[in-house]
């Protein structure tokens, strides 16, 4: 490896951290540090984690994480709990105060970053997002984890996409009639026709410059926001998309004020089914109906997004399916 190369390196990372601001006391402005917030953040995201399987993914020294942790549970921020299967085990566990200090952080994280890109052009935040992407699978040990695609709103042309492998693929997998491409068309329709970009939003997912998955979040009151669209083409199941994507949309449904997200899908969709059980919603509903050529079993699924972080788990990457309308 020449030196330049690390060079290179080098000089990339002063200017990231420069950047980023990481090297100031207080990460954001708050009273914790970037490892402590990069903790909190871990924590939230996954469901009841033990310290060892935290300090191992991290690559934290052990002794040190326990000093955190004992920092956390005396300001009251997390308890632990000990394993249901092994009570040696400790499981650590966000308090109220805990998340609702983590939403806090993460606000202003979300915040932080809009306000440093604002300046960039679309196509300019693409490509920065791109490249910041090929970082992640250039250095990533685990390629799988790093997930080649991305994610970007929408943009002219995309409807028609939305419409056609909606229409093309339930039809070969599911045995749906065209009068379910009409259903999808009618929302896509309505989308751009009464977009609210405050409120709303369309995430289309690429891969190797293709694209491979959708999802719509709309306004239906309010108060409730609607999932819809979550689609995941045949080629890029398994890498996570369609867990990424509802990701987005609680987010999104969280810092837009909405108390509750609601969907429709289908009995028969289960991949669907387990990346929402697993983003938190609950089946409220089922109804039989015909509405596309063949008998199926409709289900009502929602998530109370109150309080802000009592459904977020950390999620593995199912072998996702098309989903909902």
């Amino acid at each position: 490896m020449t030196d330049a190369s690390v060079q290179a390196v080098r000089a990339f990372n002063r200017f990231y951290t420069r950047w980023t601001g990481v090297l100031r006391e207080g990460h954001l402005g708050s009273p914790f540090s970037l490892t402590e917030v990069r903790v909190l953040y871990e924590l939230a995201h996954r469901d009841r984690p033990a310290a060892a399987e935290l300090a191992k993914e991290l690559g934290l020294d052990a002794g040190y994480l326990s000093r955190m942790v004992r920092r956390f549970e005396r300001r009251g921020l997390l308890v632990r709990k000990p394993a249901a299967h092994d009570r040696r085990q400790m499981h650590l566990l966000l308090t109220g105060k805990g998340r609702r200090a983590f939403v806090t952080l993460e606000r202003s994280a979300n915040r932080e970053v809009a306000a440093r890109i604002a300046g960039l052009s679309p196509a300019a935040r693409q490509r920065l997002i791109a490249s910041m992407q090929t970082i992640r699978e250039l250095l990533s040990p685990d390629p799988q984890r790093a997930a080649p695609y991305l994610l970007r709103t929408h943009r002219p042309g995309d409807m028609g996409w939305v419409i056609h492998r909606h229409g093309a693929l339930y039809a070969q997998e599911q045995g749906y009639d065209e009068r379910f491409e009409a259903l999808v068309a009618q929302i896509a329709a309505r989308f751009i026709q009464n977009f609210d970009a405050r409120r709303e939003r369309c995430w289309i997912a690429e891969k190797d410059g293709e694209t491979v998955g959708s999802i719509f979040l709309v306004r239906e009151s309010d108060e409730v926001a609607r999932l819809r669209l979550l689609l995941i083409e045949p080629s890029a199941r398994g890498l996570g998309i369609g867990t990424r994507l509802v990701d987005e949309c609680i987010r999104f449904a969280r810092q837009s004020g909405y108390k509750r997200i609601t969907l429709w899908t289908q009995r028969s969709l289960h991949a669907a089914q387990r990346i929402y059980r697993k983003a938190g919603f609950r089946l409220v509903h089922e109804e039989r109906h015909s509405g596309f050529g063949i008998d199926l079993m409709g289900q009502t699924w929602e998530i109370d997004l109150e309080p802000e972080l009592g459904a977020l788990t950390r999620r593995r990457p199912d072998a996702e399916s098309t989903a909902e309308k």
